[in-house]
């Protein structure tokens, strides 16, 4: 084994997360009932997944934390934005995501979670009406003002480093403009402007982050972090960004079975995917303008992977159609149903139907904990830009588009990147070896 230049995971890590829904709580309950030894973190690879490092007699299969210095558990310390005041305990409960058995064991450390005032604008979001909000004088403030939130933070709990992350609402779409999002320089020109139209609040949390020296994790498919001003900021300040998108319940699907379709050499006509959700993403989404940020999200796993000009034969024309319908009753629990119209020998028609009743908050969880420690991982290793290792837990992988790359979206290839990025950090060769 070659010596490896990650820093170790010394002192505490905190992560401070914008909203504190569903998600976030889930998230936050889960860790530290973890942490009692009250609950298991299933679904975080972080926490179970083995990789195999040498060959031959070296060979042995290790978890992430025996390869490269993973921040413990223990040493997390949350905080949290939301426009809404109720606290950790509160919003685990009103969200009804895990029975209040399973909250109230960590109920004290959850109640000392209160959200800081979130940086919002409503028209970014019109179904929230919350009141947890800071008075900014302009987009500029309004960095400035969660710059200022990031070091209280840091300070008041004597912290050695802090990553941020977003779980809140899906924004109205933002296209990306390149005389405002192109380079830095004019970014921080709009910001000083009050842009509204081309500065989201989740630019202005993404910037101060990385300003901060923290890195910063896109959860939603809002256009943050993926332009090249902020590729360019995080460059400059030498830390990984994330995203977009959590990959959790159809997604995760579609990336993993297309691949089947694709590696088999069978024919795709269709393939129409619709959700329904109850929770306040699936609110936020009922609104036309954010859908159409998900719906660009969503879209583009399958192009990615069952590409027309490789085989077209089998995926000239085919259709590709993505719906989400918010429907109360279901709160967190979503279900999304999967209609594939393929075609095979001489074409002859087949179709897979595929029904997944999924609970959007236990599947994201997880997410959220791999993302979080690993993109700490990679600041420690000196790691800064697109971290395209991480794709394997995101929606809409980032990609440098100006030079034409395609992202990764075949979800056995991003595990093979995953793997390889802990492989050389912790000082062994990677390889592509399935296994």
């Amino acid at each position: 084994m070659n010596k490896t230049s990650v820093k170790p995971a010394e002192g505490k890590l905190g992560v401070l997360v914008v909203g504190l829904g569903a998600v976030t709580s889930t998230f936050m309950t889960g860790v530290l009932m973890a942490r009692k030894g009250l609950a298991k973190p299933v679904g975080s690879m972080t926490q179970y997944d083995k990789i195999r490092v040498g060959k031959g007699e070296d060979k042995k299969y290790l978890k992430y934390n025996e390869i490269v210095p993973i921040a413990d558990l223990n040493d997390i310390v949350f905080g949290a934005w939301d426009v809404y005041p109720a606290n950790a305990y509160e919003s685990a409960i009103n969200c009804e995501v895990l029975k209040e058995k399973d909250i109230n064991p960590v109920k004290d450390e959850l109640e000392k979670i209160v959200p800081m005032k979130a940086a919002f604008d409503h028209n970014y979001a019109k179904r929230l009406d919350g009141d947890n909000v800071k008075t900014v004088k302009d987009r500029w403030d309004m960095t400035e003002q969660i710059r200022e939130d990031i070091r209280n933070f840091k300070k008041e709990h004597n912290l050695d480093r802090v990553v941020v992350l977003w779980a809140a609402s899906t924004e109205v779409y933002v296209p990306v403009d390149e005389k405002i999002h192109g380079s830095l320089e004019a970014l921080e020109a709009a910001m000083k402007a009050d842009d509204k139209e081309h500065i989201a609040p989740s630019m202005c949390y993404a910037y101060a982050a990385l300003s901060e020296g923290a890195p910063f994790i896109m959860g939603a498919p809002n256009t943050t972090v993926d332009i090249p001003a902020m590729w360019e900021l995080s460059e400059k300040t030498g830390m990984p960004i994330a995203g977009k998108d959590f990959k959790t319940g159809q997604t995760l699907v579609k990336s993993g079975f297309a691949p089947i379709i694709g590696t088999r050499c069978l024919g795709l006509s269709g393939w129409f995917s619709t959700n329904i959700l109850g929770n306040r993403d699936g609110l936020v989404l009922d609104e036309p303008a954010n859908f159409r940020t998900k719906e660009v999200s969503k879209l583009s796993t399958l192009e990615s992977i069952l590409v027309p000009e490789a085989q077209p034969d089998l995926y000239t024309d085919y259709y590709h159609k993505v719906r989400i319908n918010y429907y109360p009753p279901r709160n967190d629990n979503k279900e999304g149903w999967d209609n594939i119209d393929i075609f095979g020998w001489m074409g002859y028609p087949m179709q897979i139907k595929i029904n997944f009743l999924c609970r959007d908050s236990i599947l994201a969880a997880p997410l959220c904990l791999d993302l979080v420690l690993l993109s700490d991982l990679a600041a420690r290793a000196g790691r800064h830009g697109i971290q395209r290792f991480l794709s394997f837990f995101l929606k809409s992988p980032m990609h440098d588009y100006t030079k034409g790359e395609v992202p990764v979206n075949h979800l056995f290839q991003q595990y093979v990147m995953l793997k390889n990025a802990i492989r050389e950090m912790g000082g062994y060769e990677a390889d592509e070896e399935i296994d």
